[in-house]
């Protein structure tokens, strides 16, 4: 049986994050299910690096369909859950029922993968303490908050945690990711 992968995000996830993602593993011939606040048509975005600029920019990216809502996740049902980038995770941080799914995820053993400001999902889900991750350097902080050691590599793996900076991660991150889910 394929393995199936919870990929969460929301509005304003990261488009190529989640796109990547969703194709990556289809790719795989896993199973991937999006999974937001609601199950619709999400309006996801682009970030950006341009010279000159001290953070990343943020334009309109393209859209995805969420399969399925918060709600309706049976934690048991996958393998693994990846928390993708982008604002979405600013707000996905305080839905109770989405911490709770990676909370159970992380007790029963399945692997967890956060990519960029995923991480916030992961801190408020307590997650990190004593962790070895990475994420997007401007959010660096709420690991160390979360008592959580910072990595400068693009990919960082501890245990079933397999972390990224940002997309432009992607070839260290998936390398990881996949001899993750081959074990």
């Amino acid at each position: 049986m394929s393995k199936r992968i919870l990929l969460v995000t929301g509005d304003a996830g990261e488009s190529y994050e989640t796109l990547y993602a969703l194709h990556r593993f289809q790719e795989a011939g896993m199973q991937p299910v999006i999974a937001a606040p609601s199950a619709r048509r999400l309006h996801l975005v682009m970030h950006d690096f341009e010279p000159g600029w001290d953070t990343y920019m943020e334009r309109q990216g393209y859209g995805v369909e969420a399969q399925i809502n918060f709600d309706q996740v049976n934690p048991a049902d996958y393998d693994a859950v990846l928390i993708l980038g982008g604002r979405a995770p600013e707000y996905l941080r305080h839905d109770d029922k989405l911490l709770d799914i990676v909370r159970a995820m992380g007790t029963a053993g399945k692997w967890i993968f956060s990519i960029c400001h995923g991480i916030q999902v992961l801190a408020a889900a307590g997650l990190l303490e004593g962790r070895n991750v990475t994420c997007y350097e401007h959010v660096r902080y709420e690991v160390a908050l979360s008592k959580g050691k910072w990595q400068s590599s693009q990919a960082a793996r501890d245990g079933k945690l397999v972390t990224a900076q940002t997309w432009q991660s992607h070839p260290d991150f998936y390398r990881e990711v996949f001899r993750c889910l081959a074990e």
